[in-house]
């Protein structure tokens, strides 16, 4: 009897130890910092978190859903009004993210496994103007006060997700024109 009731714990045990701990991202403390690039210069803005989620179970992340607010693009680098307005509306029309027509862009996380202590590489999906595409990154975790701080870098293609405009990949002799078709977003996630 002591054998089964020994056994029944652990078993009980090993079943706790297994469970799913999700984590809730805080919006206010969390962002993403675009950079885009082209021939001669670049130019730089913030785009907003609209909720986050990450699930952490058995020493891993196992999965997550990240919601953007396309419609939050903002830029930081042009100190014009007039030309920084011209900008963001340029973004936000069709010739980019057609912001009224895909007002969201979503991230799903299928796997971040430990790389090193602190490092984590994290693979999933983007879907930006409804294309998915395979995503992979590394991340930095810190952990202060029972919050977890999650930074790193996704580099885009845009291209992958049909955003034409100044790409020498769907249009020939643009010159100096030439937008890069990679961007990146530099992020902060911070969980509770």
């Amino acid at each position: 009897m002591k054998k089964i009731v020994f056994i029944s714990g652990l078993l009980l045990i090993g079943v706790l130890g297994a469970g799913a701990q999700t984590l809730k991202l805080v919006k206010t403390d969390s962002h993403i910092e675009w950079t885009g690039k082209k021939i001669g210069g670049s130019h730089h803005g913030n785009i907003n978190f609209t909720s986050g989620t990450l699930v952490y179970k058995e020493n891993n992340y196992t999965d997550g859903v990240f919601i953007v607010d396309m419609k939050s693009i903002t830029n930081t680098d042009l100190t014009d009004k007039d030309t920084n307005a011209k900008l963001i509306g340029h973004l936000k029309s069709d010739d980019f993210f057609g912001v009224e027509k895909y007002p969201t862009a979503k991230l799903i996380i299928t796997k971040g496994v430990s790389t090193k202590k602190g490092n984590y590489e994290f693979t999933g999906s983007l879907t930006i103007k409804d294309k998915t595409n395979p995503v992979t990154f590394n991340v930095v975790r810190s952990v202060k006060e029972g919050t977890q701080i999650f930074k790193g870098k996704l580099v885009v293609d845009r291209s992958k997700f049909d955003v034409r405009y100044g790409s020498n990949s769907f249009f020939d002799n643009l010159g100096d024109n030439v937008i890069y078709d990679e961007f990146e977003l530099d992020f902060t996630v911070v969980f509770k």
